[in-house]
């Protein structure tokens, strides 16, 4: 089962929760059913904030899934389900999930339970860190060597693994990260790379961001800004990624 220490300022610490009634939690676990993605991340906002009375709504939204098709939210009540860490959430987590939210398939066989643990801490530094190691193992032993990707390796990443990366990242991040984001926002500035370094906040002022501290490591970065992967900041290898086929609709 995936684990990791509880924050203190959590919001589904117990010293922090909020009194709700029990008329609105149950309103609440109603509306979590059919609302859409948005709503349904806010209502989980406020269910971990009652506590452990807000805690068995979310159990059971994240029982009534599609496994075969993971949301944000679905990766958001996770992540209040792993920091509540009682008893009840240990033993449910245990016995439905034992191995992550989400199958994490490669047609390489790697690996990349770890990745879905630090994203689920939201620990994005050491997710960003453990992406370019990821594709670096996916280029080869040369590129494991160097720690850094080639435009034509790139070409050849196998789209499970691109794909099961960027969910990971997309469900993780309340859908704000992830490739197929970073694509997206791409596209809309017109494939244009200087607006698209703006954009996602890689360069300010004509400067490049400086690696790492000034980059974002929390849900307060621009949609698109993780993963940084730093030596990915090329227009060749990041054509390369952003043009993988991947991307195509299956």
């Amino acid at each position: 089962m995936i684990s990791f220490t509880t924050n203190p300022a959590s919001p589904a610490d117990p010293s922090s929760k909020q009194t709700i009634e029990p008329q609105t939690i149950e309103a609440l676990s109603d509306q979590l059913k059919s609302s859409p993605l948005k709503k349904q991340l806010q209502i989980i906002q406020t269910l971990s904030e009652a506590g452990e009375v807000g805690i068995k709504p979310i159990m059971a939204f994240l029982l009534d899934r599609r496994p075969d098709s993971p949301t944000s939210s679905e990766g958001k009540a996770y992540q209040v389900l792993c920091k509540m860490r009682t008893p009840e959430v240990e033993a449910f987590l245990q016995t439905h999930f034992p191995t992550g939210l989400i199958s994490t398939p490669s047609a390489q066989d790697l690996d990349y339970a770890p990745l879905q643990e630090l994203l689920a801490a939201q620990d994005f530094e050491a997710a960003d860190r453990l992406t370019l190691q990821n594709l670096c193992e996916l280029a080869g032993p040369a590129a494991v060597k160097r720690k850094w990707l080639y435009f034509t390796e790139v070409e050849g990443f196998p789209s499970l693994d691109l794909r099961t990366i960027d969910t990971l990242w997309s469900i993780y991040s309340e859908n704000k990260f992830g490739f197929s984001k970073q694509r997206e926002i791409w596209f809309s500035v017109g494939q244009n790379w200087e607006s698209l370094w703006t954009k996602i906040a890689w360069k300010t002022n004509n400067n490049w961001t400086r690696y790492p501290n000034e980059f974002i490591w929390d849900l307060t970065a621009p949609s698109g800004h993780l993963p940084l992967s730093n030596q990915l900041r090329g227009v060749r290898v990041m054509d390369s990624l952003l043009n993988h086929p991947a991307w195509k609709k299956q």
